[in-house]
């Protein structure tokens, strides 16, 4: 979506994104660099309609391609609507020459997460206010193996049921306060045809390649 924004605060955020020092190597450290605030300039210019116009008149006196001004540019990625639920994929390959190699290092991931810093100002489903938007992991999906064969695994949180969630999802009603301490469930690891409880501290030593968050507040 584009819109037009006042840029005193197009890039701003419902929590101070610069307070996180997120650590390298955890999700906070990714989705900090996924919105950073980018320059657009040199061979990235940004196509200025405004600057154009204003420099050779009305869109249909342009008859040339190379009469369009391009202008450096400010971009940056902020979420707009906070999802009921929030799926992470980790990029888990990189190139190596022609190559795909998989990405084996571990990245931290908290079981309560907030969105806060990477949400807009003006978040759409957000309270006018707050300054916390919360989520709390549910499940995990893992691999093993390499990128030309292995295996799939999971973790899956039991928890009390989350009437919130069911208003998000239904009615687009954003919560008032926590249902319920995020923290309390059993976690299960799923292999195939075999489950067995695990604690949290074995969920959140895996090698996540998907990570499901529910929102919480």
């Amino acid at each position: 979506e584009v819109s037009t924004e006042d840029p005193e605060t197009a890039f701003c955020t419902l929590a101070n994104r610069e307070d996180l020092n997120p650590e390298e190597s955890s999700i906070h450290h990714c989705l900090y660099q996924f919105t950073r605030n980018e320059k657009l300039t040199e061979s990235n210019k940004l196509l200025c309609d405004v600057c154009t116009q204003r420099h050779y008149g009305p869109k249909n006196n342009i008859k040339s391609e190379n009469k369009y001004v391009y202008t450096n540019a400010k971009k940056q990625m902020l979420i707009s609507l906070a999802p009921p639920v929030l799926t992470l994929h980790l990029k888990r390959f990189q190139q190596a020459g022609f190559n795909l190699r998989k990405v084996n290092r571990h990245v931290k991931f908290p079981e309560v997460i907030d969105l806060a810093p990477f949400c807009t100002a003006k978040c759409k489903n957000v309270a006018e206010g707050d300054t916390k938007v919360l989520y709390s992991l549910y499940g995990v999906v893992e691999h093993s193996g390499t990128m030309r064969s292995g295996h799939y695994t999971a973790y899956a949180k039991m928890r009390s049921i989350n009437n919130h969630l069911s208003d998000l999802v239904l009615r687009g009603q954003f919560p008032q306060a926590l249902e319920s301490e995020p923290g309390k469930g059993q976690w299960f690891h799923i292999s195939d045809t075999y489950v067995q409880a695990v604690p949290a501290s074995k969920v959140l030593s895996a090698q996540a390649y998907l990570l499901f968050y529910e929102r919480l507040l």
